[in-house]
């Protein structure tokens, strides 16, 4: 009998070693504890992103060197009055390997225009447009037994996508040619 407990309280030692920190990838007004919640606007700041044309990602890890996507795909983004809100599927729970529960997870929230391919680093790479949130932390969930429910992600704040690099080498030429247009 003695052996059965042993063997028992050993895999439930090696079982709470890999457990995980959780958080709830959602960007409304209930899990970021601000009025009308958090949502991401295309650039500029006003029009919010719309539709499977863009997505948003979970990027966590222990401190800001350690950023990692969890989630097995981006999130694409709600439709009309949910515009500006990704839709983060029928589980919102997000699993942060490197974090244990109930430890701190520095958190950005990274979105980009679909096109870009279905990594943040493809994305960018690709030239389309893409931007992330400030960083914040979050005490994670999934503490105890039964593990308690994953964290809001409160202290995210809105943000917006910032223009492909060529926009800005067009906006660059056009001073140009007025600058030089003038000194003539």
């Amino acid at each position: 009998m003695k052996r059965i407990l042993a063997g028992i309280a050993c895999v439930a030692l090696s079982v709470g070693a890999f457990a995980q920190g959780t958080v709830l990838f959602n960007n409304t007004e209930a899990r970021v504890g601000i009025p009308g919640g958090a949502p991401v606007f295309d650039v500029g700041g006003t029009v919010r992103l719309e539709g499977a044309t863009f997505v948003a990602q979970l990027f966590a890890g222990p401190n800001v060197d350690s950023l990692q996507a969890w989630g097995a795909t981006p999130s694409p983004f709600r439709t009309g009055a949910g515009a500006g809100f990704w839709n983060p599927g029928a589980d919102a729970t997000r699993i942060i390997g490197t974090v244990a529960p109930g430890e701190v997870a520095t958190i950005v929230v990274r979105a980009w225009e679909a096109a870009g391919g279905t990594s943040f680093e493809d994305a960018k790479a690709a030239g389309v447009k893409w931007g992330e949130s400030t960083a914040f932390t979050v005490a994670t969930g999934g503490v105890g037994s039964p593990p308690s429910l994953p964290a809001n992600l409160v202290g995210l704040t809105s943000f917006s996508l910032v223009p492909e690099p060529s926009t800005y080498a067009l906006l660059a030429l056009g001073a140009a040619a007025l600058f030089l247009r003038r000194r003539k």
